[in-house]
């Protein structure tokens, strides 16, 4: 079922093999409740605690190979969710560090990706618009939720070189990556359109 999942990326389009690689080695059906056994395979976003969704298997590789991270590079994750994106992120070996706005999903999340071997750097209960600045910079930064605008320490928090992979809009959002060139200069590209849950902010 993996395989064929793999198989389905590639036909629309996904071509980084370890990403390919990635999605092929990780149990996706481990991440969802076991209700949603039969679905765990198809390329379909389902959802999870807390009114969130395990995004479909095309996001997480599209956002991923967006991200163009390697082994060993530091990557930021805004939302770890079901820990999903986070198991591809260090299934391909980057330094993670992940931040969480619910707290159920937290809590769950920072004792199930341990049991399956999946260990980030830190896992942190917070606000994702603040990214995290004492271990920043990062050579990418991805998030997993709608952002209506682009939060700015997220931009900060970038090495030069540095990728950001954020959906930015209201009820569609459009796939957008930063590229930071310079300590002033950012290059924008985007790469259509997509659903994402809306990504929560601390107003206190």
């Amino acid at each position: 079922m993996r395989k064929k999942l793999v198989k389905t990326l590639e036909k629309k389009g996904i071509v980084d093999k370890h990403v390919l690689k990635a999605i092929g080695s990780i149990p996706r059906h481990l991440f969802m409740d076991s209700g949603f056994v039969d679905h765990a395979y198809v390329d379909k976003a389902f959802p999870i605690a807390a009114d969130q969704t395990i995004s479909q298997p095309y996001t997480v590789a599209r956002q991923t190979e967006l991200l163009q991270v390697k082994k060993g590079d530091k990557v930021l994750e805004i939302g770890t969710g079901s820990g999903y994106q986070a198991a591809v992120l260090l299934e391909i070996g980057t330094i993670l560090f992940t931040i969480e706005r619910q707290n159920e999903l937290f809590k769950k999340t920072k004792l199930f990706l341990p049991k399956l071997g999946y260990k980030p750097k830190r896992m942190i209960f917070g606000d994702g618009y603040k990214g995290l600045e004492q271990e920043a910079p990062f050579d990418g930064i991805i998030v997993t939720a709608g952002a209506p605008y682009v939060p700015q320490p997220l931009m900060a928090q970038l090495k030069i070189g540095g990728r950001l992979v954020i959906p930015v809009g209201e009820d569609v959002q459009i796939m957008t990556v930063f590229t930071r060139k310079s300590e002033s200069e950012f290059q924008k590209e985007e790469f259509g359109e997509f659903r994402f849950v809306p990504m929560l902010e601390d107003k206190n």
